[in-house]
C-alpha cells in the first residue's frame, strides 16, 4: 500500500471499515493526481461536463430555446379504441376551435406515412385504422401550445371508430399465435434429453412486467423550414441520422436536405432511440405544409400513451440438474410484448436468447423466441435491451435449483460458472475467453462478508415470525455490441484552432451519461493538453453522417476510438511539423501537460499550433472506427455478435414484512467491471443509477392495462410509482473491479451503460428468499415482477399454504 495511505489508516475516530474503504480512496486519489501529472488524461475522476449548467439551470434543452418568430404549436390527437375501423373524422369540429391554424391527417404526408425502425408497420398518423389506444391519428396545430393540447383531446368527440377484436396481453396474442415476427430458436444440443437424464428436474412459469423509460425530458422536436426544401428538426433523440432518414422519407426528399440537430438530452435509456421519429416527422410535416417553424412537446401523460417501453416477458421453462445443481438441460419459452407494430422487437428478442446463459455454462439448451403482436404501445429499446429479461430468467432458474436441492444460491450458482475448455462456449457458440467471473464473485463474496451475514439473516429470521430478511448475490455477464453488425461503427470531427483550443464533435447524443466528457478526455490525453482545451459541440447531422444510435452501451467504445483516431492524426502531423522545426525525428516527439517536448525543448502547445497555422499545417481531421471481429448469422443464431463481455456482481440484502408486504433495502455491495475506466467517478454514478433504475423496474414500477378496453391505467407519476431517493438504501458500496479489457477497446476501458442494470436481480431474488424464509424454505416462491407489495403479499400467501399442504399430506 502506498505510504500515504498507510499514514492515513492511522488517523483516530474511524472505524475499521471506515479505514478500509477512506484508504481505498485515498490511494486512488494519489494514484490520479501521479496521473495527471505524468499527463494522462483518461482514467481520471472528471465532472460531468455539463455539470455546472445542470446544477444552475442553465443547460439548454429543446424546449429552453427561445421560439423562432411564427412558431406554432401541435399535439396529438389520439386513438380512443385499442383497435377499430376509421369510420368518420369530424375534422371541421377541430379547425372551428380557438387558435388552430390547421389539422394534420395521414393524407398530407408528402412521402412515406411510416416511421417503423425495421419493418414498415408503424405508421405516423394511423390511417384507416387504430390498433392501440393512444395512437396518434390527427395533429392539431395551433397559435398556443394549451389551445393546440384543448383541441386534440377532442379526439374521443370526433372520431367515429367501429371496433375490432383486440389483444391485451402478450399471453392472448402467443395463444392466438399472433406475432409481429416469425418465432425465433437458439438451440445447442438435445435440451429435452439433458432434462430427461437429469437426476432432478423443476418445470414452472416465471412473469416479467415491463418498464417505462421515464426520462425526465420529455419527446419534443422543432422543425423550421430552411430554404431550397431544407428542414433543420432539433430533436430530443438517440439517432438523428435515422431521424434524418425518417424525415427524408415523410416529406419525400433527400437526406441532404434534413438537418437534425441534438446538443443534449434529459434522459433517453432507449426511449429516444427510434421513437423519437413520429414526433420528428410530425413536426417537420406540418412545418413544411404551413412553411412556419413547429414545435411538438407532449405532455407526461400522452408521451406514456404514445410511446413504447421495456417489454414485459413471460416465460415456460423446464430444466434439468444433477445434485450440485449443474443444469444438464433446458428447453425455455420466452414471450415478449411486442406492442402493435415490430419497432425493435427483433433485436431485443435476439439479445434475450443471447443472454439467457448470463454467466452460466449450460450443455443441452433450447432457447425459444415469440414477439407477440398485441394491440397496446409498440415497445422498444430500453437499457439492456433484451440482455436484462434474457438473463433474469436464468438467474430465478438458479435460485429455484438451489431452494429444491437446499443448497445456497451462491454455491449453484459458482458450480454452472462458465469456466475453460468446452464449459467457455456460449449456446450461440461464441467463447468466453475474458472470464473474470469467479474471480469477481469471490471478490464481492468477501467485501460484503457474504457467509458470515447468511448466518446472522437465518438467526434473525429464525427468532422474527412477521419480519424476514433476505439476501442473494447475482452475477453479471453481458455482451457489448450491436446485434447489427454494420451499426458498429462511428465517426468524428476534431478541430484544432490557431491558439492551441480544440472542438471536438462525434456521431454519439449526450443523454446525461457523460459521453461528450469521455470524449473530450479522450482527445486531451492524445494532444497532450488540459481538459478545459477541449469542448465538445452538439451532434449534428451535417457534420458526422451516417452515425449509429447512441445505444447498446457502444457510445464511449465507438466514439471515443473515432475521435482518438482524429486527433492523432493532428498530433501526427504536428509531431512532423515540430521535429521539422526543432530537429530530432517525428516519432520522439512528445506531447503532455500542454507542452510539446521535442529534441530537448519544451514548446507550449499554443505557440506550436500557431507557428503551424502560419505554416499551412492542417489542423483539423476526421476519425473512423469500425469495431472489428463481428459476425453473425441471423438465420442460425450463431457467431459472434459481442466485442468483449463486461462483468458485474451484487449483493442485496433485504426486509420484508410478512403482513403488509412492505420491504427495504437494507444493503447494497456491488463490484463492476468497467476495464480501465475512462473516467471512474462518471462510471460509479452510471453503476449507481442503474442499479436503482433496475431495482426500480424489478419492484414496483408496475404497468397496467385495462383488460377490456386496453387503456394504459399507470400513465402518469401520480399511478406509475419509480423509485426515489427514499429508496436507496442505507448502505450502498459501489466499486469498480480492477480488470483491464482484454481487447483493443478504447483506452482498454469497458462499456457500464447497460450491464449494471442487471445487477439489482439481487434485490430482487432477496426479496423471493425473504418470502422463502415465510415458510422456512420449504416452498419455492411464486413471485412475480415487479415485486410490488400486492406480489410479494401473494407469494408469503402461496408459501404459506404450500407449507400447510405439505404439513397436511
Amino acid at each position: 500500500m502506498n505510504k500515504q495511505a498507510e499514514a492515513f489508516l492511522l488517523e483516530p475516530g474511524l472505524a475499521w471499515a471506515d479505514y478500509r474503504r477512506n484508504a481505498r480512496a485515498r490511494v486512488d486519489e494519489i494514484a490520479e493526481a501521479e496521473r495527471l501529472r505524468d499527463g494522462a488524461r483518461v482514467g481520471i475522476s472528471r465532472k460531468h461536463e455539463s455539470a455546472h449548467l445542470h446544477v444552475a439551470g442553465q443547460a439548454t434543452y429543446i424546449d429552453d430555446m427561445p421560439e423562432l418568430a411564427g412558431t406554432l404549436h401541435a399535439a396529438l390527437g389520439l386513438s380512443p379504441a385499442a383497435h377499430g375501423l376509421i369510420k368518420s373524422f369530424a375534422i371541421e369540429k377541430i379547425r372551428a376551435l380557438p387558435g388552430v391554424v390547421d389539422v394534420i391527417v395521414a393524407a398530407d404526408i408528402p412521402g412515406t406515412n411510416d416511421c417503423g425502425a425495421i419493418v414498415h408497420d408503424d405508421p405516423i398518423l394511423a390511417d384507416g385504422k387504430v390498433q392501440f389506444l393512444g395512437q396518434p391519428v390527427f395533429a392539431v396545430i395551433a397559435t398556443d401550445r394549451d389551445l393546440a393540447r384543448r383541441a386534440a383531446a377532442q379526439a374521443r368527440h370526433v372520431l367515429e371508430i367501429e371496433p375490432l377484436p383486440a389483444h391485451v396481453t402478450a399471453a392472448e396474442a402467443h395463444a392466438a399465435q399472433s406475432y409481429v415476427l416469425p418465432p425465433m430458436h437458439l438451440v445447442r444440443g438435445d435440451a429435452q434429453a439433458g432434462i430427461a437424464r437429469a437426476p432432478h428436474r423443476l418445470e414452472g412459469t416465471i412473469q416479467l412486467g415491463g418498464q417505462e423509460q421515464f426520462y425526465l425530458e420529455g419527446q419534443i422536436s422543432y422543425a423550421i423550414p430552411t430554404e431550397n426544401d431544407g428542414m433543420h428538426v432539433y430533436c430530443s433523440t438517440q439517432h438523428p441520422s435515422e431521424m434524418q432518414h425518417l424525415v427524408a422519407h415523410a416529406l419525400h426528399v433527400h437526406s441532404h436536405h434534413v438537418h437534425v440537430e441534438c446538443r443534449r438530452m434529459g434522459g433517453g435509456f432507449g426511449g429516444k432511440e427510434s421513437q423519437s421519429g413520429i414526433f420528428a416527422c410530425i413536426a417537420a410535416v406540418a412545418a413544411r405544409k404551413l412553411d412556419r417553424p413547429v414545435k411538438l412537446r407532449p405532455d407526461r401523460d400522452d408521451d406514456f400513451m404514445i410511446t413504447g417501453r421495456r417489454h414485459g416477458f413471460d416465460y415456460r421453462y423446464e430444466v434439468g440438474f444433477d445434485d450440485e445443481g449443474r443444469v444438464l438441460g433446458c428447453d425455455i419459452d420466452m414471450v415478449s410484448n411486442a406492442g402493435f407494430s415490430t419497432d425493435l422487437s427483433g433485436p431485443v428478442m435476439t439479445r434475450a436468447l443471447c443472454h439467457f446463459d448470463n454467466a452460466y455454462w449450460m450443455p443441452d439448451v433450447a432457447i425459444h423466441g415469440y414477439s407477440a403482436k398485441t394491440n397496446t404501445q409498440s415497445n422498444t429499446a430500453f437499457r439492456g435491451f433484451g440482455g436484462p429479461q434474457g438473463a433474469f430468467a436464468s438467474e430465478v432458474l438458479m435460485d429455484s435449483i438451489a431452494r429444491a436441492l437446499g443448497k445456497d444460491a451462491l454455491e449453484v450458482r459458482r458450480a454452472n460458472f462458465y469456466g475453460i475448455g468446452e464449459r467457455d462456449v456460449t449456446p450461440y457458440l461464441q467463447r468466453v475467453t475474458d472470464n473474470v467471473i469467479r474471480k469477481l464473485t469471490d471478490e464481492l463474496a468477501t467485501r460484503g462478508d457474504y457467509e458470515a451475514r447468511r448466518v446472522a439473516i437465518d438467526a434473525f429470521n429464525a427468532t422474527s415470525p412477521v419480519l424476514k430478511k433476505g439476501m442473494a448475490l447475482t452475477p453479471v455477464k453481458f455482451g457489448i455490441s450491436f446485434n447489427v453488425k454494420h451499426f458498429n461503427q462511428a465517426g468524428a470531427l476534431v478541430h484544432v484552432y490557431a491558439d492551441g483550443t480544440m472542438l471536438a464533435n462525434h456521431g454519439g447524443t449526450e443523454m446525461g451519461q457523460g459521453l461528450n466528457t469521455k470524449v473530450a478526455q479522450v482527445v486531451a490525453h492524445e494532444l497532450g493538453v488540459s481538459f478545459e482545451t477541449v469542448r465538445a459541440t452538439a451532434t449534428d447531422t451535417t457534420k458526422v453522417a451516417n452515425t449509429s444510435a447512441t445505444a447498446a452501451s457502444t457510445g464511449a467504445d465507438l466514439n471515443g476510438k473515432a475521435a482518438q483516431d482524429a486527433a492523432r492524426q493532428i498530433k501526427e502531423r504536428l509531431a512532423a511539423f515540430a521535429a521539422q522545426r526543432h530537429g530530432g525525428e517525428a516519432a520522439d516527439v512528445r506531447f503532455a501537460n500542454d507542452l510539446v517536448h521535442v529534441n530537448g525543448q519544451q514548446i507550449p502547445f499554443p505557440e506550436l499550433t500557431r507557428a503551424a497555422y502560419e505554416d499551412r499545417v492542417q489542423l483539423w481531421s476526421d476519425g473512423f472506427y469500425a469495431t472489428p471481429g463481428l459476425h453473425w448469422d441471423r438465420v442460425k443464431l450463431q457467431g459472434r455478435p459481442f466485442f468483449y463481455y463486461a462483468y458485474g456482481a451484487a449483493l442485496s440484502e433485504v426486509v420484508i414484512d410478512t403482513l403488509t408486504g412492505e420491504w427495504k433495502l437494507l444493503r447494497a455491495d456491488v463490484l463492476h467491471d468497467a476495464g480501465r475506466s475512462l473516467n471512474p467517478a462518471v462510471d460509479i454514478g452510471q453503476v449507481e443509477g442503474a442499479f436503482i433504475q433496475g431495482m426500480g423496474w424489478l419492484t414496483m414500477e408496475e404497468l397496467v392495462w385495462h383488460p377490456k378496453t386496453g387503456l394504459l391505467m399507470t400513465h402518469a407519476p401520480s399511478t406509475y410509482k419509480i423509485p426515489t431517493a427514499n429508496d436507496c438504501p442505507p448502505v450502498f458500496n459501489v466499486n469498480l473491479f480492477d480488470n483491464e479489457n482484454a481487447e483493443d477497446s478504447i483506452h482498454r476501458s469497458k462499456a457500464v451503460g447497460e450491464p449494471p442494470l442487471l445487477l439489482p436481480f439481487s434485490v430482487f431474488l432477496a426479496i423471493r428468499d425473504a418470502v422463502s424464509a415465510a415458510g422456512d424454505h420449504r416452498v419455492d416462491p411464486p413471485l412475480r415482477a415487479p415485486a410490488t407489495s400486492e406480489a410479494i403479499l401473494d407469494a408469503v400467501d402461496a408459501v404459506l399454504s404450500g407449507v400447510a399442504e405439505k404439513d397436511a399430506s
